[in-house]
């Protein structure tokens, strides 16, 4: 009996030979020999094997079937090391809310072409992305999205949808081609209309319950003001029984309109504590021994990239320059180069470099993420 690889399956070349499972968002490090299996049961004839054990794994995993699929795969090629694993694509700045924590606080807003974002799909697949988060502003505001959302099935790795919900209803979903959405859910009614604007919060509600229903992997993000602390506790239950399938706690860097909304700011001690919550496995395992974005670039929508959105205004190249070449401009912050000497530096990664740096030294400590772990009481 010959194997293949199934439809929602597909090898990616890191720092290691991989498969990636799309749909189920599960990456799998491989051996030489096992790389080479998949890689023949990848074709279309298929790979017969009489190793039982490897076989039902792969098969019980989803990552093997016994019925042929023809599938358009990419060229399997090495990627760059580090390796490129997830892209923050901004495609405009369009938005249809004024949100008091958005970093976006320019009067000429920006949207990324369509030619563009085809060109960025295609390099992002051919250096082995396996994460492209289609963000904003609000993305669905993109003048041409529905062209863009056409494009998305021709491309191998995982396509999630960051929006507010607003616009979300069963006719945008029915013809949606995304693994997973992302809302933003910023607390219960009263703390997210506070900090989004009156009846948001039941809006994205229904958007989370529009997209559940309609069968995508919903996943929430929550940012940590002073309107929401009483209410975690409250999201977490609610958002466990509704089956969200990862939930992002973060404080927002005091930057774009932050800066002028001081009663929505939070100090480290004050919402330190609050990146306890959330739940999910995020992103997967990064290399040891190196900070935050290890694996992560952003492309802002004037075509700027950047290590990620809140370096924006100090981009290492643009769309023209190729992806490979901007992400090779980046250089990795190593853990031992950063102000931080607790046990849980492998675990926090030095926290945000963002927020460190806003906090007065790039590579001094992210205090919000030492009032997590309770490093403060210490020190």
């Amino acid at each position: 009996m010959n194997y293949f690889l199934s439809q929602d399956v597909v090898l990616k070349w890191l720092e290691t030979p991989s498969v990636y499972h799309i749909t189920k968002d599960d990456l799998y490090e491989l051996d030489e020999t096992s790389f080479a299996f998949l890689r023949e049961c990848a074709s279309d004839r298929g790979c017969p094997s009489d190793d039982r054990k490897f076989v039902d794994y792969c098969l019980g995993e989803g990552i093997l079937t016994r019925i042929k699929t023809p599938v358009k795969r990419p060229p399997v090629l090495k990627s760059p090391e580090p390796s490129l694993r997830y892209l923050e694509l901004q495609i405009t700045e369009r938005c249809n809310l004024k949100c008091r924590h958005c970093y976006i606080h320019k009067d000429v807003l920006s949207e990324l072409s369509f030619v563009d974002i085809r060109t960025v799909l295609k390099e992002f697949e051919a250096i082995q992305g396996l994460r492209v988060m289609i963000t904003g502003g609000e993305p669905l505001l993109h003048s041409r999205f529905p062209e863009v959302n056409a494009l998305l099935p021709e491309f191998a790795f995982r396509k999630i949808l960051f929006t507010n919900g607003l616009l979300v209803d069963e006719q945008f979903l029915e013809d949606l081609s995304v693994d997973e959405i992302q809302v933003s859910i910023d607390g219960l009614e009263d703390a997210h209309d506070a900090l989004r604007g009156k009846g948001s919060f039941r809006k994205a509600m229904d958007a989370v319950s529009r997209a559940l229903d309609a069968g995508f992997e919903v996943s929430v993000a929550t940012m940590v003001h002073a309107r929401n602390l009483a209410d975690f506790d409250t999201m977490e239950r609610i958002f466990k029984e509704r089956g969200i399938k990862d939930w992002t706690v973060d404080v927002p860097c005091v930057y774009g309109r932050l800066k002028s909304n001081r009663d929505f700011q939070i100090s480290p001690e004050q919402g330190g504590k609050y990146l306890r919550y959330g739940f999910g496995e995020g992103f997967h395992s990064s290399t040891p021994g190196f900070a935050c974005g290890m694996h992560l670039m952003s492309i802002m929508a004037d075509g700027s990239i950047a290590k990620c959105t809140f370096y924006g205004d100090q981009p290492v190249g643009r769309i023209s320059d190729g992806l490979r070449e901007c992400w090779q401009r980046i250089t990795p912050v190593r853990l031992d180069e950063l102000a931080c000497d607790c046990e849980h530096l492998e675990a926090c990664r030095g926290g945000c470099r963002y927020r460190a740096a806003l906090l007065g030294n790039p590579y001094g400590k992210d205090l919000y993420k030492c009032f997590s772990y309770d490093i403060m009481k210490k020190i």
